[in-house]
């Protein structure tokens, strides 16, 4: 069968997104995007062995097996590496030394929304040299690339493993939420002598929404950690590289929280090294990864950003409010919220102190989630900017380094334009009740200008 011209082929032009390539299948994205982009990615690399992995979403497979169709007509030679979590795909980048990587992934989206995060070499591919694919002619090669088949979970759960290495372990729960993640927590729970719930592989996600940052996803893994008194709860996302935290007492442990505790250990190691944080981040934790010794750094939301700025930065640990933790002292520097679970059970040995006694170390604001207001996708970024001009006008100072997040003595908020979806992100911290509902009414006020109802 002769290779489809690339030139010819028509995208959505709303997927190719910031840190990746995203949309809703059979709407926006389809079989033969797939292909097509397989055929752009191979005309990029031009030649070498590239990996190939999935989520289980119930679009994945076609949409993979279409991408390796499209790389190996290029004259990439593949190395599928079949149902895995995201993490397994970083890994086997560096573990095979090939020349990138590829994951189908939805991630935390709903079902119906599949995608791709990419790799050129050992680094993601984002911004503008992402949204550059739609454009790249790509036509099929002379030689066709080969197709092999790998299983390397062996090898990724002996890395992922070391830091559990001792006596006592604490007891630990573990909800995978049908996703991706699910056949590797189901291992390390056996190993580790945890208890799992919502082990199957499921993409139409049946116990609830693969996103452990909203707290209502984190219900049935409360109950599970205070049934069985257990020490700790993990979650994870739809496809593994986010995890979520329910301390003993069943209280959520969230993103940047994760990030200050695990500081305090890495911090020991490389006294004074940057630590990175995104823009939702409390100020706490800047504040306190100050006090150990550390430079905190602010930088901007998007895993593929954090990654490039860990790299620039020389930084062993990054993270980010939406619970991607980054971690290159002893490992590779991605994203894994299966590692990054069982780093924190290594602070957990280490200090022998609860889940619990680790949280309430740390300062206490009074904080919102992270808000998502809903907005039409053409109109996010345009909302941002006009409040960012109203902020100008009335003199009130604040940082742009993604969106407009305000500072004043009695705390902050943020607003920014998600890179991922159809809304606005949100997150007001006082330092008192009273401050924090100052904020959020100053935040609305803003909003409100834009013709913004909240």
């Amino acid at each position: 069968m002769q290779p489809r011209n690339h030139a010819t082929h028509k995208f959505h032009p709303s997927i190719f997104r910031e840190y990746d390539i995203r949309g809703i299948f059979g709407e926006t994205l389809f079989a033969q995007d797939a292909y097509h982009i397989g055929l752009a990615y191979a005309a990029l690399v031009k030649k070498g062995r590239i990996c190939v992995g999935f989520d289980g979403r119930l679009s994945s497979p076609e949409l993979s097996e279409q991408l390796i169709r499209g790389l190996a007509d290029g004259g990439i030679d593949v190395i599928n590496i079949g149902l895995v979590p995201t993490p397994l795909l970083y890994f086997s980048v560096f573990h095979l030394d090939t020349d990138g990587g590829i994951m189908v992934t939805g991630s935390h989206n709903p079902g119906n929304h599949n995608g791709f995060k990419i790799m050129l070499g050992k680094e993601s591919l984002f911004g503008d040299d992402i949204r550059a694919l739609a454009s790249v002619t790509g036509h099929g090669s002379r030689v066709t690339g080969k197709i092999e088949n790998i299983d390397l979970q062996k090898e990724y759960l002996e890395k992922i493993l070391s830091p559990i290495t001792r006596d006592p372990r604490p007891k630990i729960g573990f909800d995978p939420g049908n996703g991706a993640a699910a056949d590797v927590a189901s291992v390390i729970a056996k190993k580790l002598n945890g208890k799992i719930i919502n082990e199957k592989i499921d993409g139409n996600f049946p116990a609830h929404h693969p996103d452990p940052t909203v707290e209502e996803n984190l219900e049935q893994l409360k109950e599970l950690v205070l049934k069985n008194k257990l020490d700790v709860g993990f979650a994870f996302d739809g496809d593994g590289d986010r995890v979520g935290v329910v301390d003993n007492l069943g209280r959520p442990i969230w993103g940047d929280q994760i990030l200050a505790i695990l500081s305090k250990d890495v911090l020991k190691k490389y006294p004074g090294a940057p630590i990175i944080a995104d823009v939702k981040t409390s100020q706490a934790v800047f504040d306190y990864i100050a006090k150990l010794g550390g430079r905190p750094v602010m930088w901007k939301t998007g895993h593929s950003l954090v990654k490039a700025k860990m790299k620039e930065l020389n930084s062993p640990l990054a993270g980010e409010m939406s619970a991607h933790i980054f971690i290159k002292d002893n490992y590779f520097g991605y994203d894994d919220g299966i590692y990054a679970a069982l780093r924190f059970l290594q602070v957990m040995q280490n200090s022998g102190k609860t889940s619990a006694e680790l949280l309430d170390e740390l300062p206490k604001m009074f904080s919102t989630p992270e808000i998502r207001i809903a907005v039409a996708e053409e109109k996010k970024f345009a909302i941002v900017a006009e409040v960012r001009a109203a902020l100008e006008k009335d003199g009130v100072e604040f940082s742009d380094i993604d969106g407009v997040r305000v500072n004043n003595a009695n705390g902050w908020w943020l607003l920014r334009a998600s890179n991922t979806g159809g809304y606005l992100v949100a997150r007001c911290e006082g330092k008192t009740p009273d401050d924090l509902k100052k904020l959020e009414a100053e935040l609305k006020s803003y909003l409100s200008k834009s013709g913004m109802k909240t």
